[in-house]
């Protein structure tokens, strides 16, 4: 059943969210117009605190990346038909975002992200609260809180996996509990089936050069928009075809160097290494992955 990523600056109260959340969803189960698919759901919030993870993971770089790998596995094993699962924590990365998308679409259910928008000035003035307060282990160090805020990527409604996307502000008692259980769960009794795009469909590599044809074929669309930069320079935007794609590549307004292709080639082909794309199917999804990554 249903995902909901929480994501916001450190110290924003995202926590409190969570709860508030759960909180509805339970009497929402419990209520008497519960219908019977309803009234199976358990509500499950996976945080650092569940987890047992201090925030000193984010201390390194190494130790960050295996909590958001726990986190990414522990989401993985509640999701189910029976569950709505709140995942609770920065969720700063889209990159990551991205990913808890897919598990949600591979396992046919609903997902949605509710953005804390507490201003970074607040959640600074919080933190230092926090941080003052030995009596409390809430606080993230001072250091590491600028280093969060600085990387930190806002969800964007427009891209698949932030959307559909609810903002809560400080001024808000309560999160929208309604449109987000009718985003996720409806009110017809109809249990609301999402069905997994090819990007998340898990098929047995029988190819054996398919990584070979991943390697190669999104390496040749960055060369083709290297080329297309080149030959305009100081220019923003335009379009780039990809032969056998019907949609053309959409550039930004501002030019991307070859280490930001990179970066964002290098986590398509994480994402689906495992998978068994034809050679025109890799275009059409890696434009398709471009032309999202680019609306940031």
């Amino acid at each position: 059943m249903p995902l909901l990523v929480i994501s916001g600056y450190p110290s924003a109260g995202k926590t409190t969210r969570a709860l508030q959340l759960k909180q509805y969803f339970e009497s929402k189960i419990a209520g008497e117009s519960a219908d019977a698919r309803s009234s199976r759901l358990k509500v499950h919030i996976i945080n650092h605190e569940s987890l047992g993870l201090s925030r000193g993971v984010y201390h390194t770089a190494k130790a960050e990346k295996d909590a958001r790998a726990e986190e990414y596995s522990a989401v993985k094993r509640v999701l189910s038909r029976d569950a709505i699962v709140i995942a609770d924590g920065l969720n700063y990365i889209k990159g990551f975002r991205y990913q808890l998308n897919c598990e949600a679409k591979a396992v046919q259910t609903t997902s949605c992200v509710v953005h804390i928008g507490l201003p970074a000035e607040k959640c600074r003035e919080i933190n230092k609260k926090l941080l003052a307060d030995k009596e409390q282990d809430g606080g993230y160090d001072e250091e590491d809180f600028e280093n969060l805020i600085f990387r930190y990527e806002e969800p964007n409604g427009m891209a698949r996996w932030d959307s559909p996307l609810f903002t809560v502000v400080e001024e808000d008692a309560t999160p929208p509990f309604e449109q987000i259980w009718e985003a996720l769960v409806g009110s017809d009794g109809k249990a609301k089936v999402v069905r997994p795009n090819q990007a998340t469909v898990l098929k047995p590599a029988t190819e054996q050069n398919y990584l070979y044809e991943l390697d190669k074929t999104t390496s040749d669309i960055l060369s083709q928009i290297m080329t297309y930069q080149k030959d305009h320079p100081g220019e923003g935007g335009g379009e780039v075809l990809v032969p056998d794609v019907a949609k053309p590549v959409e550039l930004p307004a501002s030019p991307m160097t070859l280490p930001q292709l990179q970066r964002i080639r290098r986590q398509f082909i994480t994402l689906n290494r495992q998978h068994n794309f034809s050679k025109s199917r890799i275009r059409e999804i890696f434009v398709d992955y471009l032309n999202d990554q680019f609306l940031r």
